[in-house]
């Protein structure tokens, strides 16, 4: 496992173009942390060179943070070398948008859309983009630290005791 990590530190290096990376670890697994608009790209490459053949989950974290409050984690998995790698990308604030990985690995279909619902994500030409849980109308993302924890006033009807 740890050649193949060697590896991918050493194709994402910024010898061969790629600043921006950092590699650390999460949970003992390792961790490439990089820029968003290298998203789609880097996916590619780990697919195609370092059979990450796939993408187990999507987490999309709000840090409540004035800038890059929102992150989006990426698990990711090669059954040929059994090694799992996860991807980071901070999100802006005002506007959290990614490049969706729909195209490199077709799983991130429903993760992506649970992002955009439960905490507004917008994944960039993702073929299906709309809510799961909430009503298309809806306008609030309710895994967002600022949504009141006893929900909105008036939203949602409560039954009588």
């Amino acid at each position: 496992m740890t050649d193949l990590i060697e590896q991918i530190k050493n194709k994402f290096s910024e010898s061969n173009g790629f600043s921006g990376f950092v590699f650390t670890e999460n949970l003992n697994y390792p961790m490439i942390e990089l820029p968003k608009d290298r998203l789609l790209e880097t996916a590619g490459i780990l697919r195609d060179e370092f059979k990450m053949e796939q993408l187990r989950d999507v987490i999309s974290v709000d840090r409540f943070t004035k800038n890059d409050r929102f992150e989006c984690i990426y698990n990711i998995y090669s059954l040929t070398n059994k090694t799992r790698l996860f991807l980071k990308v901070r999100l802006d604030s005002k506007n959290p948008e990614v490049e969706s990985l729909f195209p490199i690995w077709q799983s991130a279909n429903w993760a992506e859309r649970e992002a955009y619902d439960m905490m507004g994500i917008t994944f960039l030409n993702h073929p299906d983009l709309r809510r799961m849980y909430m009503m298309e109308e809806y306008e609030y993302h309710p895994l967002r630290k600022d949504y009141p924890l006893m929900g909105l006033p008036g939203a949602v009807t409560l039954p009588k005791k």
